[in-house]
């Protein structure tokens, strides 16, 4: 196991720790935060330098409930480990040979020196599975805006992707839904040059 690897189960530790202390509580972003940082130096010596990502992982991960916003809790009684699926090799290389080896948002791949990913359509913190359907090829650059949905572009092509995943699996309401969507874009006239 890597350096890095121990000192993140390391530290997820103390946050799991605190929240097992405190069972079933609301507990705020600043209360963890300080705690966790404090204690661990404390301990180590050394500082906890990104707090905010291992409390993430563990909401992510099914090991938290969010209450609301920077508002987590352990709740023991109806946490269950998640089984978040990661795309294995076989299933990751169909990707990227569907896309052709390139970044469904901006066209550069392998051929242009970049990284690619295999990413998940519908995450899989929330129910996404490590399918080829739900797999897309994205660069390193767009793999990690994804989450930032402000970018129209990465936007459309989701709509795309997740309308023909619909019309694959025969859900209407969903057919209806991405249709309506996509057709906002070229109303306001967005993206237009973004056809698949």
């Amino acid at each position: 196991m890597s350096k890095d690897k121990k000192r993140e189960e390391s530290q997820m530790e103390f946050l799991m720790e605190f929240y097992k202390e405190h069972p079933d509580m609301d507990i705020s972003h600043p209360t963890i935060v300080d705690w966790v940082t404090k204690e661990y130096t404390k301990r180590t010596g050394k500082v906890y330098r990104d707090p905010d990502r291992g409390i993430r992982k563990l909401y992510q991960d099914g090991f938290l409930v969010k209450v609301g916003k920077g508002i987590y809790k352990y709740a023991p009684d109806f946490i269950k480990k998640r089984i978040l699926e990661d795309f294995d090799t076989k299933t990751r290389e169909e990707v990227f040979k569907r896309d052709n080896y390139k970044c469904v948002i901006c066209g550069r791949g392998v051929a242009e020196g970049m990284d690619i990913h295999a990413d998940h359509v519908k995450p899989k913190d929330r129910g996404g599975k490590a399918t080829v359907e739900n797999g897309q090829t994205l660069c390193s650059q767009h793999n990690f805006l994804k989450k930032n949905l402000g970018q129209t572009t990465l936007g459309k092509r989701y709509f795309i992707r997740l309308h023909k995943a619909s019309i694959k699996a025969q859900d209407q309401n969903l057919i209806d839904f991405c249709k309506e969507v996509l057709d906002l874009f070229d109303k306001y006239g967005i993206d237009t040059q973004v056809t698949d």
